[in-house]
């Protein structure tokens, strides 16, 4: 198993996405309006700093959260918050700061601040804008990632089955009559980057790339309007892998993530590997106490996390699984059968004092860490032992994470 931990910050700078050597012709096809006048523009950036390395039993913790949170705020402080970054943050004198250049920079800077410890910076996510973001990795590896939103309307059902399998796996979504969604496609490019571009698509590119797949599906009838979907399986699945292939054409895609509801997506990566994500949530009490620490060392080691009387969350949960692909259903996994495996996972923890009211943390401290692995464990064998990611938010800045290697 791989266990991450990200911690969110946010920060507000000034920019001219350019880079001085090139000519405005050429700027303006790489970035876009984001080039801007000469004084720049502004950016409400949000970065996540992802960390990986071994649990202490001991503490429960990978990481302090708070050295992180002190360490990080203040680099962010020094270098990019409340800055014209081509003026005053080198080397954006030189090279366009790109949500990719700024991912990787912040990660670069951030690595050195904890060489002394066993848990180390590996990614940095950075969103530049509501439609835009970037993943800089410790390997060298940089992604770029964009959104597109549509509506359409579609009759969830397979022409490889009969009317009434239809009716019995796909239920009410089956209807001939059809329904809608709102989605939300997250296109990640891979390959190649080259700091002096700072992106891995020109800007005129991706946009008439995202802008043709959005006409082609957006304010449709998937099933009647787009006949390049008449001989497929009109699923979630199906769509993730339809956006693919057709995207993939005119932009180095590595995968996508088709969003059908806010807690619920279908994903398609290059090498042909479907997988669906799920999320639900849990309300529960708890508190940072390890039985293995002195009272001193506890309140040093969690703080106010280690009140006698506990506190809570309402705590996020994402399960993403893989597996075989069904070609004749469309289908990788059934998703009631999904559903209804999460929330049996999570309800015996449901406004419960994990502390007090489980026997899960015996011995364990209630972190973040120990709960996401305590969850794989109850919920892997529930699914058929076909998860391969499992993400838990205790906070919207706090984000735990195992995956299958």
């Amino acid at each position: 198993m791989y266990a991450t931990i990200s911690k969110r910050f946010e920060f507000s700078s000034s920019r001219q996405v350019r880079n001085p050597s090139l000519s405005d012709s050429e700027n303006h096809r790489l970035f876009g309006p984001a080039v801007g006048g000469a004084y720049g523009h502004g950016i409400n950036g949000v970065a996540y700093l992802v960390f990986s390395g071994p649990i202490d039993p001991a503490t429960g913790m990978m990481i302090n959260i708070s050295t992180v949170k002190s360490r990080v705020i203040e680099l962010l402080s020094n270098r990019y918050d409340h800055k014209f970054l081509n003026v005053d943050t080198p080397p954006f004198d030189r090279i366009p700061p790109t949500a990719s250049n700024l991912a990787r920079h912040i990660l670069n800077d951030a690595i050195p601040l904890f060489s002394e410890l066993k848990a180390k910076p590996v990614a940095c996510h950075l969103e530049d804008t509501d439609r835009t973001a970037a993943t800089a990795f410790a390997d060298g590896r940089v992604e770029e990632h964009h959104w597109v939103d549509f509506s359409a309307a579609r009759s969830t059902r397979s022409p490889h089955l009969s009317e009434k399998e239809n009716i019995e796996l796909f239920g009410p979504a089956a209807s001939p009559s059809g329904h809608g969604h709102n989605y939300r496609l997250r296109v990640t490019l891979g390959g190649e980057f080259k700091p002096d571009t700072g992106v891995l698509a020109a800007y005129d590119s991706s946009r008439s790339a995202l802008f043709a797949f959005r006409d082609l599906v957006d304010h449709k009838n998937l099933n009647i309007d787009t006949p390049a979907l008449a001989q497929s399986p009109m699923t979630t699945e199906s769509l993730a892998r339809f956006a693919f292939q057709r995207l993939k054409i005119d932009l180095p895609v590595a995968r996508v993530q088709l969003f059908e509801l806010d807690n619920f997506f279908a994903a398609y990566d290059g090498l042909g590997r479907f997988s669906l994500g799920l999320a639900d949530s849990f309300h529960a009490a708890h508190r940072l106490h390890s039985d293995r620490l002195s009272d001193a060392d506890n309140l040093s080691t969690y703080g106010k996390c280690s009140h006698p009387s506990g506190h809570g969350h309402q705590y996020r949960v994402e399960a993403t699984i893989g597996g075989t692909y069904d070609d004749r259903t469309g289908t990788l996994y059934h998703f009631d059968r999904f559903a209804e495996a999460l929330h049996k996972s999570i309800e015996p923890w449901t406004f419960k004092h994990l502390n007090l009211e489980t026997t899960d943390f015996v011995g364990a401290p209630t972190t973040g860490e120990n709960i996401v692995s305590r969850l794989w464990e109850r919920l892997d064998p529930l699914l058929d032992h076909r998860l391969t990611r499992l993400r838990l938010w205790e906070t919207a800045n706090n984000r735990f994470t195992v995956r299958r290697m």
